[in-house]
């Protein structure tokens, strides 16, 4: 049995409904979940009424069972069956959930909050936290369509292994079909070493689109076997990378992408790429971590 299933809860509907995904997770996976609230300093995100030191004389116990109470009833009711744990930490979200994340299967998040959460997708520190959590990172948007497949953005590095076993994974414990995208356009790189190139970058689209669909099937190859019920559809889109991850989500119930990569997705966490899908995706959206520092 794998790590729990993490989700941090600040009482923003936003955060109780990635306490339901996250509840279903865990149930998937055959782990407990853990809900985690963290509130940290300045005095100024304290109650009136009593010292930042002694939360409980601020009236802050009260208000925390009630959040975590209504995180567990929602999480009961999607997953009876989850041994649901709560934690309420002090300390600032972003160090609290990177710790957390360190011994979960998964670590799920709104993609909107309140409090200290606040802020959370809009900015440097969702980028921080997905490309440093040391588990898959779900960021719960959108509306999930449970009939549709799991969306795999697929850039052919070595990078993205862990992002492609994770999908695979994920489409075979959801009963669900797996749709591996790749974008491609003559801006993509690619070094085509041979004695008859020219010193200067040309492009044969013939040529760059069998190396695109030879790079898209390798990258795939060797799963069938350890998934052999996940019905696998690959997708080669002549296009830019951002709206075709995008399009693409508005059909799917879950899009993964990984943490680094090089070509259409180079820089996938870095910049425009990783905010339009974390922003502008029609689900939820796991990143994927490829390991190196």
């Amino acid at each position: 049995m794998g790590g729990p299933v993490v989700v941090g809860v600040d009482g923003s509907e936003s955060s109780l409904a990635a306490v339901e995904v996250a509840a279903h997770e865990a149930d998937l996976r055959g782990v407990g979940l853990r809900v985690v609230h963290a509130f940290g300093w300045p005095a100024a995100h304290v109650p009136p009424g009593g010292p930042p030191w002694n939360p409980a004389g601020a009236g802050l116990r009260e208000l925390l069972d009630g959040t975590m109470a209504k995180a567990e009833r929602r999480a009961q009711k999607v997953a009876p069956m989850v041994e649901v744990s709560r934690e309420v930490v002090l300390g600032e979200p972003l160090m609290v959930l990177e710790i957390e994340s360190r011994s979960a299967s998964l670590l799920v998040a709104g993609s909107r909050g309140l409090g200290r959460f606040s802020g959370l997708l809009l900015g440097s520190t969702a980028v921080h936290l997905a490309a440093h959590g040391r588990c898959p990172v779900m960021v719960v948007r959108g509306r999930t369509d449970p009939k549709g497949p799991v969306l795999l953005a697929v850039d052919g590095s070595p990078a993205a292994e862990p992002a492609i076993e994770f999908a695979f994974a994920e489409a075979s414990m959801r009963g669900a079909d797996l749709l591996a995208l790749h974008a491609w356009n003559t801006r993509t790189e690619r070094a085509y070493d041979g004695p008859g190139d020219p010193p200067f970058v040309t492009y044969d689209e013939d040529r760059l689109r069998d190396e695109e669909e030879r790079l898209l099937a390798e990258a795939l190859s060797g799963r069938r076997s350890k998934y052999p019920d996940v019905a696998v559809h690959r997708s080669l889109v002549r296009a830019r990378t951002r709206p075709a991850l995008v399009e693409a989500s508005a059909g799917a119930q879950l899009v993964v992408v990984g943490a680094r990569g090089r070509g259409g997705f180079a820089g996938m966490l870095l910049g425009s790429v990783s905010q339009a899908v974390l922003h502008h995706a029609h689900c939820p959206v796991t990143v994927v971590r490829s390991g190196g520092e």
